[in-house]
């Protein structure tokens, strides 16, 4: 017998009053609600019920044993309740990894903006350059760059382009020149992002062109804007963080001709997420929202 469907029985038999009534009530026959009843005072090893041709009522253990029905029942009720809501309106706690210049320029404020809509939503955005393990360190959402492996058990959804750009400050300009070529970047002073080295720099076949000959390096590409727009030197990051500085002529974009492939951005889940309404809200919106950005900033 199932426990559960047996203290709905019998709270539907002490509440109507008599086992037909609880049949009616439940949709099932008499006999089914008299065996349910048998087999939980066997179970229990105790009298619930007291009948005669008149009237049942109900013995101490009965009494008891009704309240705790109605305790458990109820609890029950709560619960799927809480689930439902879960499943119908966005609520409870968001974990999400992004790329350290990605995360602090497109990704903080889209969740920001998120979380105006659905305030009771609570996020965690952790930015890292490493690659997360999604499930093993429990994050709900990862936006990463670059091409994806055929067997990723993720699902994505692709954003965009990661587009890279190179400029420089006018007053740098003035004193060293712009380059015409990527061979004339050797002959320049670079700002370097140092989480990029020998494998994931800029190259051209066997040849390294970024960031071989940096002379200043950094692992925040906010602070290398920073430096950029000192006339530190030419930067080579992503357009997104470099747009509004281009537009109001704070850069001068270079060498738009030979750039970096852009590469693709994804939002990448686990399958078993989409189901509830913080996680399905949260792909809704940065689906939305992301593509429409990331070509904003491209236009500028």
């Amino acid at each position: 017998m199932n426990k559960l469907r047996g203290m709905e029985v019998f709270v539907a038999v002490v509440e109507s009053g008599s086992f037909s009534e609880a049949a009616k009530r439940l949709d099932i026959s008499s006999v089914m609600v008299g065996k349910t009843v048998a087999q939980m005072e066997t179970q229990l090893q105790a009298r619930l019920l007291q009948r005669n041709t008149r009237r049942q009522t109900l013995t101490e253990a009965g009494k008891a044993w009704y309240e705790e029905c109605l305790h458990v029942l109820d609890a029950l009720h709560s619960a799927e309740n809480r689930i439902e809501s879960l499943r119908r309106f966005p609520a409870g706690s968001l974990r999400i990894s992004a790329a350290t210049t990605l995360g602090s320029t497109l990704v903080a404020p889209l969740c920001s903006e998120f979380q105006q809509q659905f305030p009771d939503v609570h996020i965690e955005l952790d930015l890292s350059d490493r690659f997360v393990d999604v499930v093993a360190e429990g994050f709900d959402f990862v936006f990463r760059i670059g091409e994806l492996p055929t067997d990723t058990p993720l699902v994505a959804q692709r954003l965009g382009d990661y587009r890279m750009v190179i400029a420089g400050a006018p007053a740098y300009l003035a004193r060293y020149g712009a380059p015409q070529s990527t061979d004339a970047l050797k002959t320049h002073r670079c700002l370097r992002y140092s989480n990029w080295n020998s494998l994931n720099g800029w190259r051209s076949g066997d040849s390294l062109l970024w960031p071989g000959n940096a002379t200043f390096s950094c692992n925040d590409g906010q602070a290398l804007r920073r430096a950029a727009l000192a006339g530190a030197g030419l930067i080579l990051q992503p357009r997104f963080l470099l747009a509004d500085d281009i537009a109001a002529g704070r850069l001068v974009p270079l060498l738009e001709d030979a750039l970096p492939a852009p590469r693709p951005i994804h939002l990448l889940w686990r399958q078993d997420v989409h189901y509830v309404a913080k996680h399905r809200s949260f792909v809704e919106w940065i689906s939305l929202r992301a593509p429409h950005e990331i070509a904003r900033y491209e236009k500028k």
